[in-house]
């Protein structure tokens, strides 16, 4: 039987340390047909060494460019725009997890499970591991809401190393990304509202990959505890850190694909950024009856109370 064919896109930067535990879980991966294309995003350590033999190795499998830094956002779009659109299936990976063997093929198993004809995009909990990869917790938790706009447009539910896309969600992002990065919160967060806009999300529970926690992570999960977790937000809410980030995005994001959103849609968005400029009166009443929403209790409360402070 034909093995899907996947597109694995990885950008590095300064990661050494672990990026070989990371590249021989990739090449483990079974029961698909792999390609890996690396974008290092202007490493000063010995990342590209450590590549190397790998792409020696696998020239029909790997492919290496090394290029002046972006940063994460701006290097994993670059990754979407250079890379071939004649896969079936995408993944986003980080460079320093380890994946579980049919990390691929569980996700692509889900995925044909769905309407193939729709933008798709698969997500799951992660096993956080400290640096020598033992259990701290799982990471995300299911999320008890849908994945939906109204919860895509103030949050991400979903984690980026997990992603696995179909090929129209692939080519109708890579063909319609913005001029530039500037507004976009994340890429992964802007991949997950484009599909709950225009597509489906599945988030299964189960964690396929190894989320490593270390001093040198640029974005992840957190062990903080909650009351840590949440004297962070405070602290980055203070100091102006936060605002005015998912207005920026929502009116990106807006702007973008307003000739393909539906009226109701389109509708939604002007109002939750019309709202910013009202009165705090104004503001309370819409923070009442908002349909946009984040998961948990707590930060759905969160969510109004930025709405109010006129801050989204």
């Amino acid at each position: 039987m034909k093995q899907p064919k996947v597109l694995i896109m990885m950008s590095t930067y300064n990661g050494e340390r672990y990026i070989n535990e990371q590249m021989d879980s990739l090449m483990a991966q079974v029961q698909v047909e792999t390609q890996i294309y690396i974008r290092d995003d202007g490493s000063t350590d010995s990342t590209m060494e450590n590549l190397r033999p790998y792409a020696e190795a696998y020239p029909d499998r790997i492919h290496i460019r090394s290029d002046h830094n972006l940063g994460v956002i701006c290097s994993f779009f670059e990754l979407m725009r250079s890379s071939p659109s004649t896969f079936d299936y995408y993944a986003f990976c980080d460079q320093d997890d380890v994946w579980e063997q049919d990390k691929l093929i569980r996700a692509i198993t889900l995925l044909e499970t769905m309407n193939s004809s729709i933008p798709l995009l698969y997500c799951s909990s992660t096993q956080m591991v400290d640096q020598h990869l033992n259990p701290i917790g799982v990471w995300p938790k299911v999320p008890q809401k849908q994945l939906t706009f109204h919860n895509a447009l103030v949050e991400n539910s979903c984690v980026g190393c997990t992603m696995v896309m179909n090929d129209i969600t692939f080519n109708q992002i890579r063909g319609s990304l913005p001029s530039d990065f500037n507004e976009v919160i994340m890429h992964d967060w802007w991949i997950y509202l484009y599909v709950c806009t225009f597509g489906e999300v599945i988030f299964d529970e189960h964690p396929a990959i190894m989320y490593r926690q270390h001093q040198g992570n640029v974005l992840g999960g957190s062990r903080d505890g909650l009351i840590q977790k949440w004297r962070k937000r405070l602290d980055r809410f203070m100091n102006g850190n936060n605002h005015y980030i998912l207005s920026r995005q929502a009116r990106k994001f807006l702007t973008t694909y307003e000739d393909y959103l539906t009226r109701t849609q389109i509708e939604e968005m002007r109002n939750l950024l019309h709202i910013l400029e009202k009165s705090v009166i104004h503001r309370l009443w819409y923070a009442c009856k908002t349909p946009f929403h984040r998961q948990s209790i707590l930060d759905n409360v969160v969510l109004k109370f930025v709405i109010i402070a006129g801050k989204l």
